[in-house]
């Protein structure tokens, strides 16, 4: 997911997104811990979805 589509998208969106990917997070956790997870990658990219979502909520409540 690019920045740049994300700083389109609404606050709400933004926190309807960013409760999807925590979802995302905790099952693709309990995979890894099942020794289920086929790609580890996907665990590193929801991380970094989060993070990014989680920026341009800051920066839109200080802006």
């Amino acid at each position: 997911m690019k920045g740049q589509e994300l700083r389109m998208k609404t606050t709400e969106d933004l926190q309807r997104e960013l409760l999807d990917l925590s979802r995302e997070q905790f099952k693709l956790r309990m995979q890894r811990s099942g020794d289920q997870l086929a790609k580890n990658s996907e665990l590193n990219r929801v991380r970094r979805d989060i993070a990014r979502i989680k920026t341009i909520l800051t920066e839109k409540q200080g802006g």
